[in-house]
């Protein structure tokens, strides 16, 4: 069983205290404001604006405007206008202001009610020194986070993905949260192993699922759920396939998974399970990182 460590000090009061937000000057750029502008009011952070492109009295003015109509506090936005290649301008930005959370949009693949995120986006998210929210169909109104997911798969950032996760969902006041945890194969292949009998590899697969279901219960032992209402469930299989299945199946609001760069996770993974994920986002993404 892998060591269960949560992260201490993190307060969903807290949790965000400057929230950026990179925008281009298109037609969603009010809706992406409209949305940070709710998750600033709810976490009392500080927004910061990021544009990567030159800086002009036309485009200055429309920002202005925007903010004007959105009803932002000017006294708790920062606007940064960079220069030069996006990725490296918006992560250098992050750093130098040091962001909890970096909001951006992912784009509807033309055609098909799909979305996906792009070669910019997928660099963003790889080399982002905070934690990063994409949004693929953001609202004037505000998208509303009922129902959300976290994944519960046992790696060294779950404890603090769940912790991160349940806080984000007692805030936005979610309805229902599901934790998605997955058997790993070589256990799922164990128990379907041809020479135990069927009632033993029956048992081993109760077990494996057991076995997952006190992981998750471990770590909720230290998180206060408030009254959300909690589901756990087990799977089998690549666990991004099995998110994305599993958010569709209930039509989720929100996705969250982690990104814990000391173990190199999206350099190791990303090709694979995480591409397809970012291909074919089911849902809002959040991704959280140390």
């Amino acid at each position: 069983m892998m060591k269960i460590r949560l992260f201490k000090g993190i307060s969903f009061f807290k949790m965000y205290q400057k929230v950026a937000l990179a925008i281009a000057f298109s037609p969603r750029m009010e809706a992406l404001i409209s949305e940070t502008k709710r998750l600033v009011e709810l976490f009392g952070s500080e927004l910061i604006l990021i544009h990567i492109g030159k800086k002009t009295d036309e485009l200055e003015a429309k920002l202005d405007e925007i903010i004007v109509k959105t009803g932002l506090d000017k006294v708790k936005t920062k606007l940064i206008w960079k220069e030069g290649k996006p990725v490296k301008m918006i992560i250098q930005a992050c750093k130098e202001e040091q962001a909890d959370l970096l909001v951006a949009g992912a784009l509807k693949r033309e055609g098909f009610l799909t979305y996906y995120m792009g070669s910019v986006g997928r660099k963003i998210i790889r080399k982002a020194p905070c934690s990063v929210l994409t949004l693929i169909e953001p609202k004037v109104g505000s998208t509303v986070f009922d129902k959300i997911v976290l994944n519960g798969t046992q790696l060294e950032i779950t404890p603090h993905v769940i912790e991160v996760g349940i806080n984000f969902s007692k805030k936005i006041k979610a309805e229902q949260v599901h934790i998605l945890n997955e058997i790993k194969m070589y256990g799922l292949q164990m128990g379907t192993a041809s020479e135990d009998s069927e009632e033993e590899a029956s048992q081993t697969r109760r077990q494996l699922v057991q076995n997952e279901m006190e992981y998750v219960e471990e770590i909720m032992k230290k998180i206060d759920p408030g009254d959300l209402k909690l589901n756990i469930k087990v799977t089998g299989g690549r666990w991004a396939v099995e998110l994305a299945r599993f958010c569709e199946k209930i039509d989720a609001d929100l996705l969250v998974v982690g990104d814990d760069h000391k173990l190199n996770f999206f350099d190791r993974i990303f090709p694979h399970d995480l591409e397809d994920l970012l291909s074919t986002l089911p849902c809002n993404l959040l991704i959280v990182k140390n």
